[in-house]
């Protein structure tokens, strides 16, 4: 297994870095061109909730990022410092009563851009699986 890690304080414009990082991982990893933009948004998703949410943006907590390549398969975790949540308590971002609310798309883009999504550690670590075949 071939793993590269990052791990940036709790910024929101340090979804920057995050993207060079993915930007990197692309050539390495030799993700194609079609996988790279479902990857790039889910991750980048999942970031900003881990910012924003799990670490009510606290500079001074940190998000984890791990990219983890096998055979036919990248694994992208993610990890913040805060309380976590309930997954099943998430409004669901189609329903009638929540089509007009800005946020709340998050989970909903990442399960529908991955292959699989697991939510760990009570919420505080996100698993996004992509296949690669």
């Amino acid at each position: 297994m071939k793993s590269i890690k990052i791990s940036i304080p709790s910024l929101i414009e340090n979804i920057q870095i995050i993207e060079s990082f993915i930007d990197n991982a692309k050539e390495s990893f030799e993700i194609n061109d079609d996988q790279y933009g479902n990857i790039m948004i889910s991750v980048t998703e999942c970031i900003s909730n881990a910012i924003v949410h799990g670490n009510q943006s606290d500079a001074t907590k940190s998000v984890k990022l791990e990219l983890q390549m096998e055979p036919g398969i990248l694994r992208c975790c993610i990890e913040d410092e805060g309380n976590g949540f309930d997954v099943t308590q998430l409004p669901d971002p189609t329903a009638i009563e929540n089509l007009e609310k800005v946020g709340g798309r998050g989970i909903f883009l990442m399960k529908h851009l991955s292959d699989e999504v697991k939510f760990e550690e009570g919420g505080k670590k996100t698993i996004l699986s992509f296949y690669l075949e």
